[in-house]
Formats: structure tokens, C-alpha cells, sequence
């Protein structure tokens, strides 16, 4: 058998495939343009686009850095899994020292150029509080990960603190608070679902040995835990609606509930779809579902 090329390796182990997660800080940024609609007019739209991609490639390097930490402190237990096993780190094909030093790499050029090209404080910490997640979510002695309702919602805290970076690309204010909180019961609802997926298709070895917190979770408590999320999360997501007189928007809540029934659905039906969600698009129904709701929020905007 060839040797592998240990570049590749570790190229592999900083998971660039998932990038599209780093578009999440678009939402924070259209968000504030939807309840800000003559900011566009008076700034400059191509310095703007910049900043915007330069805010993406900035919160790609703090996710990279994340996913380093990653695949550090889960190489044991990434070896329980049926697919993560095969990680260049779980089987020694790699070392640490070169991920750590490609981390330090990561994280020191985002602070740098958050200091040189955005003058808003609240955009570099937003930048920190994405690192700071992914320490306290993989790193002992805390470890977030390991402690059963913390670790889904840690890790979905990712999501309003990406929407922050979008909002203060822009702006030096905080969002509406319903609008965050809506935000972040989304993400935990995907990211339980991954974690109801895990417990019905991993064995109970590869589940607990993967992770702890599955050991502690029953599956009826998982789906429980699921659907107070979405409940949650459309909520909040009214309660901003009305807030912000964006009484149209409501009008889009039947569509988002059946748009979480579906991922649901797909939760207990297959392990790869819930782990990673971004694999849902590839799915041409969740494609086309999607590019409605798109549609729909849209439309409730115009007609606002």
C-alpha cells in the first residue's frame, strides 16, 4: 500500500469541508440590513462585500482553529466511532505539534486582521467568544461536551455568536435579544437532533465511548429535549416578529415547523444527514424546500 502524503493529512484534519458553516455570520449581517433597509444606501456596497468576505474567511480560520482543538482532544474517542476512526490522528498518521502550531497560526493572523481592518471592538471579541466555545467545549477539565444538555448547547452557541459577527461587521449595536435567543434554539435543535442520531445508530459502545454525554441521555429524553428547542426557537422567533413590526413574518411559522419536522424525521432515519446538516442541501427536496422558505421570507419582507 502507498504511503500517504502526511501533508494531505493534516489538511484533512482541519475539516475545510466544512466551510459552508462559516456562512452563518451572513444572517447577522442581512439581519441588520432588514431592520436597518437605508444603511445600504448611504455606505459603499463594494467595501462592504469585502468586509463581509474578509469577516467569513476570518470566522472560517477561528472554526478551523476550533476543529483543530477538535480532533486533538477527541482522538481517543473519535476511536469508538464507526466513521471517525479513520481520522489521520486516531490512527497515528499525524502528530499534535504541527496541528498546534498550525493553530496558533490560525488564531494569531484573525486577531491581527480583525485589529487592522475592522475598527468595531465587538467584531474581534465576537471572534474570541467563537474561540473561547470551542475551548470550553473540547477542552478538559471542563469540557463541556462530556455533560449531557450543556454540550449540545455550548456548541450551538456557535450559531448566534457567527450571527453577531455578521451583525457587527456593520454595526456597533446589539441585535434584538429574541432574534439571538431565536438563533440559538435553531442551532441546538440541529445539533441535538445529531446527538438523537448518534444514540439510535451507534452501539452502546460506540455511543459512550464516542461520547460520555450519550451515555447519560435516553433517546425519549433526547427527542424531548429536541422538540422544547424548536418550541423555543419559534417563540422567540415570534416574539421578534411582533417586536420589530415585522407582523408578516409570521406568517412563515407553519412552513419553518414543517421544515423542522422534516429534519426530525431525518434524525431517526439516518445518522449521516443529522451529523452533518450541511448534507442536507445536497438532498434535492431539503434544497428546494429550503429555496422556498428563502422565498417566503422574501415576500413577508416586501409586503412587510
Amino acid at each position: 500500500m502507498p504511503k500517504k502524503n502526511k501533508n494531505r493529512l493534516y489538511f484533512e484534519s482541519l475539516r475545510l469541508e466544512r466551510w459552508p458553516r462559516s456562512l452563518a455570520i451572513i444572517p447577522g449581517f442581512v439581519a441588520f440590513v432588514v431592520l436597518n433597509p437605508d444603511y445600504l444606501k448611504n455606505n459603499d456596497l463594494l467595501l462592504l462585500a469585502v468586509k463581509l468576505f474578509a469577516a467569513f474567511l476570518l470566522t472560517l480560520f477561528i472554526s478551523t482553529a476550533n476543529y483543530i482543538i477538535n480532533e486533538i482532544t477527541d482522538a481517543t474517542s473519535d476511536a469508538f466511532h464507526p466513521h471517525k476512526k479513520d481520522r489521520p490522528l486516531v490512527k497515528k498518521e499525524i502528530g499534535k505539534t504541527i496541528l498546534i502550531g498550525l493553530w496558533c497560526v490560525l488564531v494569531a493572523v484573525s486577531i491581527i486582521a480583525a485589529l487592522i481592518f475592522y475598527e468595531n471592538r465587538f467584531f474581534l471579541w465576537d471572534l474570541m467568544a467563537l474561540l473561547a466555545a470551542g475551548l470550553l467545549y473540547n477542552v478538559p477539565p471542563l469540557r463541556v461536551k462530556d455533560i449531557p444538555f450543556l454540550d449540545s448547547t455550548l456548541e450551538s452557541a456557535n450559531n448566534p455568536i457567527r450571527f453577531l459577527i455578521g451583525w457587527h461587521i456593520v454595526s456597533t449595536a446589539f441585535p434584538p435579544v429574541w432574534l439571538l435567543i431565536s438563533w440559538w434554539f435553531f442551532g441546538n435543535f440541529l445539533m441535538v437532533g445529531k446527538r438523537v442520531a448518534e444514540k439510535k445508530f451507534l452501539s452502546e459502545e460506540e455511543s459512550s465511548g464516542y461520547r460520555l454525554s450519550l451515555k447519560k441521555y435516553s433517546l425519549k429524553a433526547l427527542i424531548a429535549f429536541m422538540i422544547f428547542n424548536a418550541l423555543v426557537f419559534i417563540v422567540s422567533y415570534a416574539l421578534f416578529a411582533v417586536q420589530s413590526g415585522l407582523h408578516t413574518f409570521l406568517f412563515a411559522i407553519p412552513f419553518i415547523l414543517f421544515y423542522l419536522a422534516m429534519f426530525m424525521r431525518k434524525s431517526v432515519q439516518d445518522i449521516e444527514g443529522a451529523e452533518e446538516p450541511e448534507k442536507l442541501l445536497k438532498n434535492p427536496y431539503f434544497a428546494a424546500y429550503t429555496l422556498f422558505l428563502v422565498v417566503i421570507f422574501v415576500l413577508a419582507y416586501i409586503f412587510r
